[in-house]
């Protein structure tokens, strides 16, 4: 990941992550996003919040060993950790900062305060903040990909 490069998610890649969201809110919702050898996104893979906050998420340790587990088994790669902000802009938080512990993976944040849900992409490297524009293979662009 170099540069300004986009992020491209297949359009049901992208509904499964807003579902997922949207079905735990108020809550903020987690999860990983797995991608072929190719890099192209193939799998959202949801894990439990364990804090079942409105404003802080941890992914459910057991879980998220499983998930990573399945990645690896299936020849993955880990593409990208999604949460919510159910209340909020979907722009990192200094703790979100804090605890992106996967450089190489993008950070998705999916903004619930308003509908239509506005979704982002990042790359957290170092504590530094580079936001990458999130596209649709359908659209061109940010934010929901159309019904």
């Amino acid at each position: 990941m170099g540069g300004a490069e986009e992020i491209l998610l297949p359009p049901e890649i992208l509904r499964e992550i807003l579902d997922h969201c949207r079905s735990l809110r108020p809550e903020e919702a987690c999860g990983l996003v797995a991608s072929d050898a190719s890099g192209r996104p193939v799998a959202v893979i949801p894990v439990t919040n364990s804090l079942r906050s409105p404003v802080r998420y941890q992914m459910e340790t057991r879980e998220q060993f499983a998930a990573m587990k399945r990645i690896r088994n299936e020849g993955w790669s880990l593409f990208a950790i999604f949460h919510s902000h159910p209340l909020s802009d979907p722009i990192p938080s200094p703790t979100d900062i804090r605890q992106a512990f996967y450089p190489e993976a993008y950070m998705i944040i999916v903004g619930l305060e308003r509908e239509p849900a506005v979704v982002r992409g990042y790359v957290v490297r170092e504590g530094e903040v580079f936001e990458r524009p999130l596209r649709t293979e359908l659209s061109s662009s940010s934010g929901e990909s159309p019904p």
